[in-house]
């Protein structure tokens, strides 16, 4: 009997040994297929090509929504900076939101919507900034320098959307201001 009984405790601890390598595979795919995901969702969000800046998005842990609402501060920043917003600027954000995830009936469409019809406090482009710049001490050069391209690449579209004469004078002064803090915002 001792025999059956040490044979049973042996297969139990082996059961045991096995079914933790098997949780802990399974586990290690998940966060695999997780941070695919993830990544795939972040490059439908932020259009970014780059693979590293998506992993390393990724390995921060930002998801589609927060990317999405990353790249639309300054957007709406430089719309309100001549004191209103244009109907051509608020057509510019919100095409630009429904290429990031923010669908209308999404939370985020309905924040950008807040946004577009009060001006927000400077607190948004304060905590914005500060957000950035931890992110770029994060990143290498070259990611930072593809992520600064897109940002101020939405938010002079933005500031070039609502006119001019003539294709002159398309960005006011106090549009050039705040094109001037974003672009700061990515030096380390």
């Amino acid at each position: 009997m001792p025999d059956n009984s040490l044979e049973e405790r042996g297969r139990a601890l082996e059961n045991q040994f096995f079914d933790k390598q098997d949780k802990q595979k399974l586990a290690a795919m998940k966060e695999k297929l997780e941070t695919q995901t993830s990544r795939e969702e972040l490059r439908k969000a932020s259009g970014m090509t780059d693979d590293a800046v998506l992993d390393k998005l990724v390995s921060l842990g930002l998801k589609a929504n927060t990317i999405a609402a990353l790249s639309l501060v300054p957007l709406v920043s430089v719309a309100w900076a001549d004191g209103e917003i244009q109907e051509n600027e608020r057509v510019a954000i919100l095409q630009g939101a429904q290429g990031k995830s923010l669908e209308e009936g999404t939370p985020g469409y309905e924040l950008l919507q807040s946004w577009l019809s009060r001006k927000p406090t400077e607190e948004l482009f304060n905590a914005w900034e500060s957000y950035i710049k931890a992110l770029a001490g994060q990143l290498n050069d070259e990611q930072n320098r593809v992520l600064k391209n897109q940002i101020v690449g939405f938010a002079k579209m933005v500031a070039t959307s609502a006119g001019g004469i003539l294709g002159f004078g398309k960005v006011s002064g106090t549009e050039e201001k705040v094109l001037a803090k974003i672009e700061a915002a990515f030096v380390r």
